[in-house]
């Protein structure tokens, strides 16, 4: 009988070829061996990512995962201490862009507070134009309000006539109506004088210790309209009235009584008085009692 033939190590080629062709080979599609095991291992795997998984095990996964960890999508079961912080309050701010009208003011102001010491060329003395001093405190008397109340009334009773009398009441009530709002307006807005000012104005009151507005302003701008309005005069004349308000009021910034905006707003106010003087005229019909109590006395 022939003998068996034999591979390289001496064992028979049946027994090996038996041996290499078992059930768990992958010849056969086995599950043993090497094989086999790497199978296991795989599927053990899948299931661990199944339904029955760790959900502590996803959770770190879903932890380290690149995305989560730039802060992209937060965790569903974040709590209240990974919330977003709070807004800081409005008042520990740092205000960096100021609004435009702030600022707009506050250079306006500071170009107020120059041009009114470049101008004051008579605040003093010693100032450039220290010599006309004198001559711009005349102009300061001129358009005060108690020499032109009094001389009104002084008016007002040497008066015969009724158109006369209707005039020169309304200027006693115009004079009034701009005592009282400048002297409103000056305890509200409380602005000081120019520091480069002498407090050695003609007859002051509490309130004249303050600048805006300038009453002299306010006074040359209704008289002013108020004669040109009420009184016949010629072209010359009307010329020095108007010469004579706008003097005036320049007079207050060269002496350094007022700054420049305090005597803007002063001719505005008073333009604007007397509007509302024109619209509260006083005549014998609408305040007969007034100018039935003068004519008694």
């Amino acid at each position: 009988m022939p003998s068996p033939r034999r591979n390289a190590d001496g064992r028979p080629l049946a027994a090996s070829a038996s041996s290499t062709s078992s059930p768990g080979s992958p010849a056969h599609g086995g599950g043993g061996g090497g094989g086999g095991s790497g199978r296991f291992e795989f599927q053990s795997l899948l299931g661990s990512r199944g339904p029955g998984a760790d959900p502590t095990c996803a959770r770190l996964r879903a932890s380290e995962s690149p995305v989560h960890r730039r802060g992209s999508f937060p965790l569903a079961g974040a709590g209240p201490s990974q919330a977003a912080p709070a807004p800081l309050p409005e008042e520990d701010r740092m205000d960096l862009n100021p609004s435009f009208l702030g600022i707009a003011l506050r250079s306006l102001l500071a170009i107020d507070l120059w041009l009114s010491k470049k101008l004051g060329v008579c605040a003093g003395e010693s100032s450039s134009w220290g010599s006309m001093r004198p001559l711009m405190k005349l102009l300061e008397i001129s358009g005060h309000g108690i020499p032109w109340l009094l001389g009104t009334l002084y008016c007002l009773s040497r008066s015969d006539s009724w158109a006369g009398r209707e005039v020169l009441m309304n200027l006693v009530f115009a004079l009034l109506l701009d005592l009282l709002l400048v002297a409103l307006i000056k305890g509200l807005v409380r602005r000081r004088r120019p520091a480069h000012n002498q407090m050695d104005m003609f007859v002051t009151l509490s309130v004249d210790k303050y600048s805006f507005p300038s009453g002299h302003a306010t006074r040359a701008a209704l008289v002013s309209r108020f004669i040109l309005n009420h009184l016949v005069l010629a072209i010359p004349l009307r010329v020095l009235v108007v010469l004579w308000a706008f003097i005036v009021g320049f007079s207050r910034v060269m002496l350094g009584r007022h700054n420049v905006t305090d005597v803007a707003f002063g001719f505005f106010l008073g333009y604007t008085q007397y509007s509302i003087v024109d619209y509260c005229w006083l005549s014998p019909h609408n305040a007969p009692v007034l100018f039935v109590l003068w004519n008694q006395q």
